[in-house]
C-alpha cells in the first residue's frame, strides 16, 4: 500500500490558530506519528509525505506529487477553527462522490476507527470541494481533528498521548481498508529506557523520580562503545504500542529524552531509539549507496564520505547517512535546500527566504554535517586534520545531544520525533542489508 500523507498547511501558512497552538504544528505531529506507526509495525507499506518539517508546500504540489507517485490513498491531516465554541471531529470526501463510492466506503471505515479513539465529539461525515479531494486521482480523505480555538479540544491537542491515539485511530482504519499485515515480532520485547548515565548516582536519582511518580523501574548496567553505563529501565512490553504509552507517561512527568530499545530473544536489536551519535559504523559505503538508489536511482553516491569522516570524528557515519536521506528526501531535494548547495543536513535552513549554508563540493558538505554532529555529541576539541567548514559549529551547546533522539527539538523544529525518524530510515537500511546478505547466500548455494 502506497500512502500519500499530507500534514495540512506549513511554513508561512500556519492554518488555524488558537489557545497558543498552530494547526500546522499539530497536523505535522499527528502525521509523523501515523507514518512511524505504519513503517514500524506493518509489512509492505510505503509512505510519502507532502512535508516532514515546517515548510511551505502548495496545494498543487501536494496533489501533483501524489498523482505522479500513483499513491493508493491520499490522507490529509488538519484541525479546525470557527468561533471558539464549536468542537469535535469531522472528515471530508469530495462532494461529487456518492455515498456508495469506494472512497465513501473507505471513509466510513476510517471514521469509525478514528472516532473510537480520539475522545472528541462526533460531528459526522461530510463532503466538500477541497483541492486535495478534487485534484487527486486516488481515493482521498481529509480529517479535521478537533477545533484548535476551543479550549477543551486544544487541551487535548497539547497532550502527546492524545496525538498518539489520534494517529493510532487513523492507522487502525488504514489497516482495515487495505488489509495491512503486521510485522512478526517473534520473541521481541520493547524496553522503555528513561535515561542512560555514566554516573550511577545520577541513575539512582532518575530511578527515585520515577518511583515518586508511581512508575516501577530498575537500573541495568550495560556497555556502550566500550564504556560502562547505567540504564534506568521503566518497563518491558511485548507490544510496541504499550511501550509508546509508557514513553508518553514519562514525557508527562518531565522525562523528554526517554527512548525504546528492542530486545529480541535477549539480544538488543540494532535499531534502539537510544543509539549514541558517536560510535562504530557497521554498514559499508557500497551498501549505503545501493540502498538509496532503490528509492532514487539518480542519487549522489556519498557513502564513502560519510564513512571516511564518520570514522575520523568517531561519528556513526551510517546513521548520519540516514539523517541525510531524511533531510534531503533521499537526495531528491524536495524541500527548501537545493542540490547545488551540497547541504545534506539542512544546516541553517529555515524557510524559502533562508535556504541555509552552501558548500563548494559534496565532500565538504558531508564534512560539515559530521562536524555539526560532533559539536552536539562531544565536548572535546575539534581535531585539526580537516578545516572547520560547519558555519554553525560554535552555535551548538557542546555535548547537548549524545543520542540521535537527543537531537529532538534541537536539529529541527518542532522536531519532537526527529531522531526516531532518522532511526526508522536506518532500520530500513538494515533490513535491506539483511535481504542483500540472504540473496548472496542463496546465490552461493545455487
Amino acid at each position: 500500500m502506497k500512502l500519500y500523507l499530507d500534514p495540512g498547511h506549513g511554513g508561512s501558512d500556519t492554518g488555524a490558530t488558537g489557545n497558543g497552538l498552530l494547526e500546522k504544528d499539530v497536523a505535522l505531529d499527528i502525521a509523523l506519528r501515523i507514518r512511524n506507526i505504519l513503517l514500524n509495525e506493518y509489512q509492505n507499506v510505503e509512505v510519502r509525505m507532502s512535508r516532514t518539517t515546517d515548510t511551505t508546500v502548495s496545494l498543487r504540489q501536494r496533489t501533483n506529487e501524489a498523482n505522479q507517485w500513483n499513491a493508493d490513498y491520499f490522507l490529509s491531516i488538519h484541525c479546525n477553527a470557527f468561533n471558539g465554541e464549536a468542537r469535535g471531529y469531522e472528515d471530508y470526501i469530495h462532494n461529487s462522490l456518492s455515498d456508495s463510492s469506494q472512497t465513501a466506503q473507505y471513509r466510513d471505515i476510517m471514521h469509525q476507527h478514528i472516532t473510537a479513539l480520539n475522545r472528541l465529539s462526533n460531528r459526522g461525515k461530510k463532503k466538500a470541494n477541497f483541492h486535495v479531494l478534487r485534484e487527486t486521482k486516488m481515493s482521498a480523505l481529509l480529517t479535521e481533528n478537533g477545533f484548535i480555538d476551543h479550549s477543551q479540544d486544544a487541551a487535548l491537542m497539547r497532550d502527546s498521548s492524545w496525538r498518539q491515539d489520534v494517529a493510532r485511530g487513523h492507522v487502525n482504519g488504514l489497516e482495515e481498508v487495505f488489509n495491512l499485515q503486521t510485522k512478526q515480532s517473534s520473541g521481541s520485547m520493547y524496553k522503555v529506557i528513561a535515561g542512560s548515565f555514566k554516573n550511577k548516582e545520577n541513575a539512582e536519582k532518575k530511578l527515585a523520580h520515577l518511583e515518586s511518580n508511581g512508575i516501577d523501574a530498575f537500573i541495568v548496567r550495560t556497555m556502550i562503545n566500550g564504556e560502562e553505563w547505567y540504564r534506568v529501565q521503566a518497563g518491558s512490553f511485548k507490544y510496541r504500542e504499550n511501550a509508546e504509552r509508557r514513553k508518553n507517561q514519562l514525557e508527562q512527568i518531565g522525562i523528554a529524552d526517554a527512548f525504546i530499545i528492542i530486545d529480541n530473544m535477549g539480544t538488543e536489536e540494532t535499531t534502539p531509539n537510544g543509539y549514541s551519535i558517536m560510535g562504530e559504523t557497521f554498514l559499508s559505503s557500497a551498501l549505503l549507496n545501493r540502498y538509496v538508489k532503490t528509492v532514487n536511482s539518480n542519487a549522489l553516491e556519498l557513502g564513502s564520505y560519510y564513512l571516511k569522516f564518520g570514522e575520523f570524528y568517531g561519528i556513526r557515519g551510517d546513521i548520519a547517512f540516514a539523517q541525510a536521506l531524511h533531510e534531503t528526501d533521499y537526495f531528491r531535494f524536495t524541500g527548501i535546500v537545493q542540490p547545488e548547495q551540497n547541504n545534506f543536513c539542512g544546516l541553517g535552513a529555515t524557510d524559502p527566504d533562508n535556504r541555509g549554508a552552501s558548500f563548494d563540493t559534496p565532500e565538504e558538505g558531508v564534512l560539515a554535517h559530521i562536524q555539526h554532529l560532533f559539536a552536539y555529541s562531544s565536548t572535546s576539541k575539534l581535531p585539526d586534520k580537516y578545516p572547520l567548514v560547519d558555519p554553525r559549529f560554535d552555535l551548538v551547546e557542546r555535548g547537548s545531544a549524545v543520542t540521535w533522539t537527543g537531537l529532538n527539538g534541537k536539529w529541527a523544529v518542532p522536531g519532537n520525533e526527529y531522531g526516531e525518524m532518522i532511526l526508522n530510515i536506518y532500520e530500513r537500511i538494515l533490513q535491506f542489508s539483511q535481504k542483500a546478505l540472504e540473496d548472496l547466500v542463496e546465490q552461493i548455494r545455487a
